[in-house]
């Protein structure tokens, strides 16, 4: 895809594996949905451990970005939801471990709740 990353010190760093902003080239805009740790084959909750939680929703954000025809390299913007904000350190890890450099640019957003009881939701914006 060829996305370019934008950094300036005029603004703080990147507190995790984000990038400020990114420049993605003129291609398909696809809008994912939130996705969660639910096992695609029972609809439940992969497990009540958070990291499970984060790993499972990060394979299923996966398997719709291919199903659109990208890869992981074709997020432009994550958005992340967490029900505990203490876990920051834990998801931002897990996605350093999963999503290729340059890193997307991204936000992460402290929730009451989350739909089934999840503690970790993922969405995504990516061009191809």
């Amino acid at each position: 895809m060829g996305k370019s990353v934008i950094h300036t010190e005029a603004a703080p760093a990147a507190v995790g594996p984000y990038s400020q902003a990114i420049v993605a080239p003129q291609g398909r805009t696809v809008y994912l949905s939130g996705q969660i740790g639910l096992e695609p084959e029972t609809g439940e909750l992969v497990s009540e451990n958070f990291e499970a939680q984060v790993r499972q929703a990060f394979s299923n954000m996966k398997a719709v970005i291919e199903e659109a025809g990208g890869t992981l390299e074709s997020i432009v913007k994550l958005t992340l939801f967490l029900t505990d904000l203490s876990k920051f350190a834990s998801a931002n890890a897990i996605m350093a471990d999963l999503i290729p450099q340059p890193f997307p640019s991204r936000s992460t957003v402290g929730v009451a709740s989350l739909p089934k009881g999840a503690q970790f939701e993922v969405e995504a914006i990516i061009v191809i």
